[in-house]
């Protein structure tokens, strides 16, 4: 008792052990795991020179009492088996603590890493309009996921990942995500309206359309993934 109690607050104080540094983060992480390591062998040492010591405790006891009444070789073989059944169980305890300790050390660590990679928002926004202008088929090629990865300063397996990740999330939950969508569709409708009337004007500045202003963006009605 207390031992796999021990081991899951040496792994709570790793959470904030985590170094910015690969080698600092891994090092840290090998020197939590290894005090788990050592609090679990500690403890096991301890339940085996406990059960020895019942063990051999019952025994004497049941010496004593055959001075008294019979006791069969029987009846204390039955007894150390129920003694040492009851520490086996105590044991496999303390691995399931220990076990636990060691998930809850690595998924805090995981989760430490996976926040400090996350993307900055002009990179989500660069994959976020990709994403949403090409929705009807939201799979960019190689050479698209190439210059994906160049405008926002990631890997292009990062870029894989993210659609990957964004694809799945869409199809979950469509109806949330359609605000976003009609969000980066009226964006880049203004923007498609915002360079056609850049080119009317470089053609012929003094001649507005008949309406007197830019034309009108046409937004594409809205596509779900297949």
């Amino acid at each position: 008792k207390g031992g796999g109690a021990a081991a899951a607050a040496a792994a709570a104080a790793a959470a904030g052990g985590a170094a910015s540094d690969n080698s600092a983060e891994h090092s840290d992480y090998r020197a939590k795991l290894s005090q788990i390591r050592q609090i679990y062998h500690t403890e096991l040492e301890k339940y085996e020179q406990a059960c020895n010591e019942f063990t051999t405790h019952v025994m004497n006891l049941l010496r004593e009492q055959s001075r008294t009444r019979p006791i069969s070789p029987k009846e204390i073989e039955r007894m150390v088996g129920i003694i040492h059944r009851k520490f086996s169980s105590i044991q496999m305890q303390l691995k399931q603590s220990t076990c636990e300790a060691v998930m809850i050390l690595r998924s805090r660590f995981l989760d430490a890493r996976r926040k400090r990679r996350n993307f900055n928002k002009q990179a989500t926004e660069i994959l976020n309009e990709y994403f949403y202008s090409h929705l009807s088929n939201p799979y960019p090629s190689e050479e698209a996921k190439e210059e994906l990865a160049k405008k926002c300063s990631i890997t292009v397996s990062q870029v894989s990942n993210w659609f990957g990740n964004k694809r799945i999330r869409y199809k979950k939950n469509i109806g949330k995500f359609q605000e976003e969508a009609n969000m980066y569709a009226a964006k880049t409708a203004v923007t498609a309206a915002s360079v056609s009337a850049q080119g009317s004007q470089a053609n012929s500045p003094s001649t507005p359309n008949s309406a007197g202003g830019y034309p009108s963006p046409c937004y594409q009605s809205d596509r779900r993934i297949q």
